[in-house]
């Protein structure tokens, strides 16, 4: 029988973990996916015990089949496949469906780690095997791609699943939540859900917030609960018949394949079998994927009144949170800003990895006491998924309307024993965060969120396409590097050209001969040419080298006002001061 034909009869039951069962019956910490060529009569045991226990879909023994994982050339991981797939194919006979098991990778880009999923599902097919389950992945930046690969070679004769691991509240590991992951899913797979993450009572509140078209089949894999450390030891409980109850009850949201991840053994599908085999699917909410997808309001400096962008040209200039506890001259600027016609104030996030006062907390404030529009930098150096979505939960509290995401500086190489980056994901990642809270959670009131743009890298194609994703991710605006020359200057125009991106152009009035040799030789990503130091006297006053500071300002805005939404200006040692004599007021 095709596993189409039955899904639209009957819940199908699914096995339960496989590794952390093999863990336990072996006393083992090697990883399992090793059995399948050492010790393949062990592989053999566990799928046996869960056909028995009522299992009608077994999953190869190949959830941590990659190059990264085993620390394998790609030979040995395809044999290793191989022999899984073998393993079960014997073990099913003619009595369960076989699916090859694809877990996510970690640690390589989301090219390559397509290239191992596409790989895998070839050598799946290649045995006989038409149904491929990708497991507990936590974003689609690597699936997709692999799956329309498949989708595309293949076509109906492979039946794919896909399932992600979200936690209680429906957030990923990644920071994405449950109903954006199974709506871009659904697109390309027959069947997507959730395993790993939670257990059966939180997976159950996660899945009655999600709908799906209709012809999307939905799984459900919970662990048998949350893992317990004792000795060193994880455990997962053992409640096999409070897990089929539940399951009984996870049953109503419509799910079309149940089973188990961590800690769940055969004695909890032998449960879950004997509540739900042979049931018939509950009926589920169904919308379009696009219907499920809210549209945010217009919010931010860009907009005006009206909701439509601006067209006056945009006054951004940053101010940077202090090394200390005091915030005095910070907050004279912001007021100083403020009468001199800048539009939104921004804050960058501990900019080259050295710790400020924190950008959401300090843009707050000045918000709270001068009234302006405001806008914090947020990296991932520092901050995990759930640090950025708090974060920007905080932000939204407070009133903040606009964020720039930025992937961040490094921490410097002399702290870096003892401070530790996060760098979970880039910029991108960010904004994909802040775009689903947007349309979820902030839908009456989005924080309008921005990017970096360099025009000073040496590949402007690839330049050109990391703006075009952050636009696709969400990003309403960009802040360029700042703009010392001409060759700049264009390099940007180019770039405002090949993707219509709103742009406001960086500005730096450096202040001093040695303010241009310093960071001509010492910070990377601007260009400040040996013609902009000479224009600087050797021996000047502050006066002199503000005034040729104004005079190079004043230049650049003549080259780009034809083409910049606006300007945003960084002046060294907070000399804020400048902002009235460069915009002539």
């Amino acid at each position: 029988m095709d596993i189409r034909e039955h899904l639209n009869k009957q819940i199908l039951i699914a096995d339960g973990s496989f590794g952390t069962y093999y863990a336990e019956k072996y006393d083992t910490e090697e990883s399992p996916e090793l059995a399948n060529t050492l010790h393949p009569e062990r592989v053999r045991d566990i799928h046996r015990e869960y056909i028995a226990a009522g299992a009608e879909l077994i999953r190869t023994n190949t959830f941590a089949s990659n190059t990264i994982a085993l620390d394998m050339p790609p030979e040995r991981v395809w044999e290793n496949i191989s022999a899984a797939a073998d393993i079960a194919i014997e073990c099913a006979g003619d009595s369960a469906f076989v699916a090859g098991d694809v877990g996510e990778m970690r640690g390589v880009s989301p090219e390559n780690a397509a290239l191992e999923y596409v790989r895998a599902a070839e050598i799946f097919l290649g045995k006989g095997i038409n149904i491929i389950n990708f497991e507990s992945f936590s974003d689609t930046a690597s699936l997709l791609p692999a799956l329309e690969t498949i989708r595309s070679r293949y076509g109906s004769e492979v039946f794919i699943m896909a399932s992600f691991c979200v936690d209680r509240y429906g957030s990923s590991p990644s920071g994405r939540l449950a109903g954006r992951l199974l709506s871009e899913a659904a697109g390309l797979a027959d069947c997507v859900g959730l395993n790993c993450g939670v257990g059966p009572v939180h997976m159950r509140g996660v899945l009655k917030t999600v709908s799906l078209p209709e012809n999307v089949f939905l799984s459900a894999l919970p662990n048998s609960g949350y893992p317990v450390m004792s000795r060193n030891q994880v455990s997962f409980g053992n409640g096999a018949g409070y897990f089929g109850d539940k399951m009984a009850e996870l049953s109503e949201t419509g799910v079309n394949i149940v089973g188990g991840c961590c800690g769940t053994e055969p004695s909890y599908i032998r449960e879950t079998a004997e509540k739900l085999k042979g049931a018939y699917p509950a009926k589920r909410a169904v919308i379009s994927v696009k219907d499920g997808v809210k549209k945010a309001a217009c919010s931010g400096f860009i907009y005006g009144a009206d909701g439509n962008i601006r067209r006056d040209k945009l006054i951004a200039a940053e101010l940077v949170p202090p090394l200390d506890g005091d915030d005095g001259k910070l907050m004279e600027s912001a007021h100083f800003l403020k009468n001199a016609g800048a539009d939104v104030l921004t804050f960058p996030d501990s900019p080259s990895g050295r710790t400020r006062a924190d950008s959401v907390l300090m843009a707050a404030k000045v918000r709270r006491e001068t009234g302006m529009e405001v806008m914090p930098h947020i990296c991932c150096r520092d901050k995990n998924a759930l640090a950025i979505r708090s974060a920007l939960m905080g932000a939204h509290i407070n009133d903040i309307g606009n964020a720039l995401m930025i992937t961040g500086d490094p921490v410097p190489a002399f702290a870096r024993q003892s401070v530790k980056s996060v760098f979970n994901f880039d910029s991108v990642g960010l904004l994909k965060i802040a775009s689903e809270l947007n349309a979820d959670m902030f839908a009456a009131r989005p924080i309008c969120c921005g990017g970096a743009v360099n025009q000073n890298r040496r590949n402007l194609d690839s330049e050109i396409l990391r703006v075009k994703k952050k636009m696709a991710a969400g990003a309403k605006f960009f802040m360029s590097q700042p703009v010392f020359s001409s060759e700049d200057a264009e390099r940007l125009r180019w770039i405002k050209n090949e993707t219509g991106a709103f742009i406001l152009c960086g500005i730096m009035p450096l202040v001093s001969r040695r303010n241009a040799l310093f960071m001509k030789n010492e910070i990377s990503g601007v260009n400040v040419t040996d013609e902009i130091i000479s224009r600087y006297p050797e021996n000047g006053s502050k006066e002199d080298g503000e005034a040729v500071g104004i005079v190079l300002a004043k230049e650049v805005i003549g080259m780009v006002e034809d083409f910049a939404d606006g300007y945003y200006f960084t002046f060294p040692f907070n000399r804020v001061q400048m902002l009235p004599a460069i915009l002539g007021k």
